[in-house]
């Protein structure tokens, strides 16, 4: 069973850091004259070379991070019982001669949607505890050719959010609540949620999350770290549970915008069981570290999407960081994207009907378990546990009773979706003679409440979801200890433009600072009622 495997792995790791005398406190560590924290990857990787670091050392590290800290933010489901061995393998590589890359050595923790053929994912599900997965995502597996540490998994929102109408981000019938490294009784946001607060809290050097509609962005600007979601296409999503082939999307979040542009180097690659990965231009470019522009505010022309809905300590945080990107070389503009109440009135039916149909192929890959959506919403009313939280399962019971892929009239919305999430950018694009669009990523975090459910708005990740496109936020500022980050989003297949764009306002504006595990905060203590969004 999932939950015996997920004991035993933090008691070995509650060993290794009993043996290795680790004080039970918050501070940062360094290893090798690097700080767990600040360090980025090609640091990491210059220090194994010269033999000032090893793996095993990086590896040890996080463990023994995890083992202190987690159990305030509950942001690690199961740690991998084989990852020393594998930092270990890692080290015989550099000894001789051989890294594999710039991953080789570095710890990686995956969201608990992607199959491991050791931890096959859960989807925080307790149905999905039954059975197993048919081996190693895809991207798994370009992970481990790079020679990346497979840490282990991090919780995630039960389904990625697409189990109950109003749901609890963080929440997981496997896992429970994933807190808020900033202040822990704020919400982490979205369905990646583990993944983005395990590197905001320095659990792991890179995560991977995944992304339907907000699930990679609003996680990282809500806790305050980098996170990419790329181009459709770019990322192979076989192995990974699914909401939508249409829109789902897997990418890496980090501390740095550096070591997610070489997390998605690694990442990228054509899968023949993912048709939608060859579609990838033939001058995509293939190391996005080394794309990364130091000159990319000079002369850029940028778009301001203010969205003022997510009040003025936001648009603060936006209008100082447009301010600071003009004295950099860059023309802002405001911009207002069109098609946006289109699009939000569309999008939830069309991806019910995608969501049986995607869910149900998922299942049977599997060995043994639940085989259907009907299963799934059967298992729920027969387990006290996956209703602790919040016992809805609408998305479910709607999803199960969608319209067939083949109906006239979702094949018209699908289709209406594809072009006028398109249209929105590009028009918006060619219009202002743009490269790219800024927006806030997310309002400052929300109290974490199962009785209330989310009380979130994040219009600014809908158009690059819809269509397919790259977006990339950034830290950007705080309100108050909660972190608020900025979105920059372009035309598909443009990622190593809007990465050099968050790279660059990553180094002019310093803006991400290392969370103190606050208990709570008045700030926003009685919170305005806010018109309800998905983060999928």
């Amino acid at each position: 069973m999932r939950t015996i495997r997920r004991l035993v792995s933090f008691a070995l790791v509650a060993l290794f850091v009993s043996s290795n005398g680790e004080a039970n406190d918050d501070a940062i560590e360094s290893i090798g004259g690097l700080s767990l924290e600040r360090a980025t990857i090609p640091e990491l990787t210059r220090g194994m070379r010269a033999g000032e670091l090893t793996s095993t050392e990086l590896t040890s590290a996080y463990l023994r991070r995890i083992a202190r800290i987690d159990g305030k933010v509950n942001a690690v489901l199961a740690v991998n019982p084989q990852a020393l061995a594998e930092a270990a393998a890692s080290d015989a590589r550099y000894r001789a001669g051989a890294p594999l890359g710039p991953m080789d050595g570095i710890p990686v923790l995956l969201k608990d949607n992607v199959d491991t053929a050791a931890m096959p994912a859960t989807a925080g599900s307790r149905a999905m505890l039954h059975g197993a997965a048919a081996g190693d995502a895809f991207l798994v597996k370009r992970l481990r050719a790079a020679g990346a540490v497979i840490l282990g998994k991090a919780n995630l929102s039960e389904w990625a959010n697409f189990r109950s109408i109003k749901p609890t981000s963080g929440w997981s019938g496997v896992g429970g609540q994933t807190n808020n490294p900033h202040v822990l009784d704020r919400n982490p946001c979205g369905s990646s949620a583990g993944s983005a607060a395990a590197v905001a809290a320095s659990l792991t050097q890179v995560a991977i999350g995944s992304e339907t509609d907000g699930s990679v962005v609003c996680p990282a600007g809500m806790n305050g770290v980098v996170g990419h979601k790329p181009s459709l296409g770019l990322v192979s999503r076989t192995g990974v549970v699914p909401i939508s082939s249409e829109q789902d999307t897997t990418g890496p979040m980090a501390r740095h915008v550096i070591d997610v542009a070489i997390a998605l180097s690694v990442l990228q690659a054509r899968d023949p069981a993912d048709a939608t990965t060859e579609n990838v231009p033939p001058n995509q470019p293939t190391d996005y570290a080394r794309a990364l522009d130091p000159r990319a505010l000079r002369g850029a022309r940028i778009g301001m999407w203010n969205l003022p809905e997510l009040g003025p300590d936001v648009e603060r945080i936006v209008r100082a960081t447009a301010a600071t990107m003009r004295a950099h070389g860059a023309t802002v503009i405001e911009v207002v994207p069109p098609y946006q109440a289109e699009l939000a009135a569309d999008e939830l039916p069309a991806l019910l009907t995608e969501f049986k149909r995607d869910i149900n192929a998922y299942l049977a890959t599997r060995q043994g378990g639940p085989r259907t959506l009907a299963d799934l919403i059967a298992y729920n009313k027969t387990d006290p546990a996956e209703r602790t939280c919040f016992a809805d399962q609408g998305l479910f019971e709607q999803a199960e009773a969608a319209p067939p892929p083949t109906d006239p009239e979702y094949r018209a919305r699908r289709a209406r979706l594809a072009d006028l999430s398109r249209r929105s950018i590009d028009e918006t694009l060619a219009k202002f003679q743009l490269d790219a669009i800024l927006a806030p990523t997310n309002p400052p975090a929300w109290t974490t409440d199962c009785a209330r459910g989310d009380n979130d708005i994040i219009p600014s990740s809908t158009p690059a979801a819809i269509a397919g496109y790259p977006h990339t936020t950034v830290p950007a500022g705080f309100v108050g200890p909660l972190p608020v980050g900025v979105s920059i989003f372009a035309n598909r297949w443009a990622d190593a433009r809007v990465l050099s764009l968050a790279a660059a306002v990553e180094r002019i504006t310093h803006a991400r600072r290392a969370p103190h595990y606050l208990p709570t905060s008045s700030l926003g203590s009685s919170e305005p009622p806010i018109r309800a969004r998905f983060q999928r």
